[in-house]
């Protein structure tokens, strides 16, 4: 979905309004409570949702109650963890948030002390896991940045819908350094880069192996291809890869289906083979 340029600037303008707010209350080191209040009128304010009806501390789940949930209608839109201004977010922080979204089925969360704000999406498997969206720090950020006016576009009042959660989230996995980083290495492109550099060489050769070993050893940062969230994208890539490759044999299908469909019954397709008449 397209973002407005009414919310987009209310963005931009409120954004920067509470960086000032901000920096005061990290001086004071406001209380988690207090924290709280700041960040109720940043999701009305910059996200445009109603203060007295679409935000809520009284969401309960499984006996406990989430710090905020945002809820337009009927429909919880994402549950919001929150901490003190002074605390940084921590690993168990994020579990902590994500449990909560896993036991009432809803499939974003935001885990924040104010300044830094955590987008996170829960999968539903077994086990639960889930990936992270988008960070921020909102002293840090360019209130017009257009990564920071995307993510919060969809975001806010007017910009979520679930597809475009999905379709955000999906550019974010694809196009995040990690997920660069397992495209660098996957085989496809180990062949084409091997097949650019025999071109550009004269017939140099060099085999996938020694390439790859290249890009790990010399090229990429270790923290892009070695670890969790590196091993998380390789998935995706390969997930996504094999998606892409059935999508394309299903067009391919309906492709022929649709000419056999075009070809009037009793009629014999071309074989190609030349049999113009000698006549």
């Amino acid at each position: 979905m397209g973002i407005s340029k009414k919310v987009e600037d209310r963005i931009s303008t409120q954004l920067k309004r509470y960086q000032a707010v901000l920096v005061d209350a990290k001086n004071r080191d406001i209380s988690e409570s207090d924290t709280v209040v700041i960040i109720v009128d940043m999701l009305s304010d910059v996200l445009g949702y109603k203060k007295y009806t679409e935000i809520t501390t009284e969401h309960s789940v499984r006996g406990t109650y989430v710090d905020l949930a945002v809820k337009v209608g009927k429909d919880v839109r994402f549950l919001v963890e929150a901490k003190a201004i002074g605390v940084s977010l921590k690993d168990n922080h994020v579990k902590q948030a994500i449990d909560y979204g896993a036991n009432n089925g809803i499939e974003w969360v935001i885990l924040t002390n104010g300044l830094n704000w955590q987008v996170h999406k829960v999968h539903f498997k077994q086990p639960i896991d889930h990936s992270l969206v988008f960070e921020m720090n909102v002293l840090e950020e360019n209130p017009r940045a257009p990564q920071v006016i995307e993510c919060l576009g969809n975001l806010s009042r007017e910009g979520f819908e679930q597809s475009s959660m999905t379709t955000y989230y999906q550019q974010q996995q694809i196009t995040n350094k990690f997920s660069i980083a397992a495209l660098l290495l996957s085989e496809p492109l180990l062949v084409a880069l091997r097949r650019e550099i025999r071109r550009l060489s004269h017939g140099v050769k060099i085999d996938v192996d020694e390439l790859k070993g290249i890009l790990e050893t010399e090229v990429l940062k270790r923290d892009v291809f070695d670890g969790d969230e590196a091993r998380q994208a390789a998935e995706y890539v390969k997930k996504a890869s094999r998606a892409a490759e059935r999508a394309k044999a299903r067009a391919a299908a309906q492709e022929e289906k649709e000419e056999r469909a075009a070809v009037p019954a009793g009629t014999q397709r071309p074989s190609g083979s030349g049999s113009g008449s000698t006549g």
